[in-house]
């Protein structure tokens, strides 16, 4: 935090005096507020005004002290759903007609894999066994504790030879998790991959029999995009942007019950019919998601701004 500062506040503010350029524009909202140079600022979303346990103190502490301030300065704000548009208009008292939509896209890479394909990748990762699967960091907004105690109720009702991937990095506070997965009796069940590339990811995620993504809080969720370009189902937390983003295509369940989320995996291997009708709502639901849609919207803010600074 103390290097942000520094950074957008002297740094970057006496660069922009320099080069003196038409608008700034922030990826991901950080601008220096004692410039006089048009901005537009993207705020993905501001999950640590929500969750800020899950946030280290420091960090947390110049979030909810800087980002208000970032939200009212910039000349133009842009995030990535519905519901985080209306969450910053509300909570940092922004003009409603100064925050734009532009929904996030997937990467074009991501293609359902043959059948062949399929069998080839659950040997490499489960040793042939079909598994649900889940996407994104490892820490507690993502919900991995209560996705845990799921697929052990999961377990103990199902005799299928089922598994639980999980794709992505550990970050800080994975202490509860750790915790609960020792006390699961089929712990050798859940497989940790870490982060793969885009290509492996595409082998890991197109050949699992559904994807489990329940965090607590989540601005957009690429990994549900992700799984529809690959006509893999979706389990999804019923909260925050999730319902916007997957639309019909998805079963939901609340991320605080490990029981609703058993509940979906159990309909996935009940109801092969379900499955299917969500692959197929999927593959019309992932046409709203491309990055060239995102470039489209980015610039027409940046392109508003201009126009009003003429």
């Amino acid at each position: 935090p103390f290097l942000w500062y520094y950074w957008f506040e002297w740094r970057v503010k006496a660069y922009l005096k320099k080069v003196r350029p038409d608008v700034f524009l922030s990826t991901d909202g950080f601008i220096p507020l004692r410039s006089k140079i048009p901005s537009v600022a993207v705020i993905h979303d501001i999950n640590f005004e929500h969750r800020p346990g899950d946030v280290p103190f420091l960090v947390r502490k110049y979030y909810r002290f800087f980002f208000p301030r970032f939200a009212r300065k910039a000349s133009r704000v842009v995030t990535v759903s519905e519901y985080s548009r209306r969450d910053i208009i509300n909570h940092y008292d922004v003009p409603e007609e100064k925050v734009d939509l532009a929904y996030n896209g997937a990467n074009e890479l991501y293609r359902p894999l043959t059948p062949a394909e399929i069998n080839e990748a659950r040997k490499e990762y489960t040793g042939g066994a079909p598994y649900f699967i889940f996407v994104g960091s490892l820490h507690p907004r993502k919900n991995i504790r209560n996705l845990l105690k799921a697929f052990q109720l999961f377990k103990d009702e199902n005799k299928g030879n089922y598994k639980l991937v999980l794709v992505g990095e550990k970050f800080f506070l994975t202490k509860p998790m750790e915790e609960q997965l020792e006390k699961m009796k089929n712990s050798k069940d859940v497989i940790f991959t870490g982060r793969l590339s885009p290509g492996k990811l595409n082998q890991v995620l197109g050949a699992a029999f559904a994807m489990t993504f329940v965090p607590y809080f989540e601005g957009f969720g690429i990994p549900i995009v992700e799984a529809m370009k690959c006509d893999i189902p979706v389990i999804a937390s019923k909260v925050t942007s999730l319902p916007e983003i997957a639309g019909n295509a998805a079963i939901f369940a609340s991320p605080d019950s490990p029981g609703c989320i058993r509940d979906g995996m159990a309909r996935m291997v009940r109801e092969p019919e379900l499955r299917q009708e969500l692959i197929e709502k999927g593959r019309k639901r992932r046409e709203l998601f491309s990055w060239d849609h995102t470039a489209e919207k980015l610039w027409n803010s940046v392109d508003q701004l201009l126009k009003e600074d003429a």
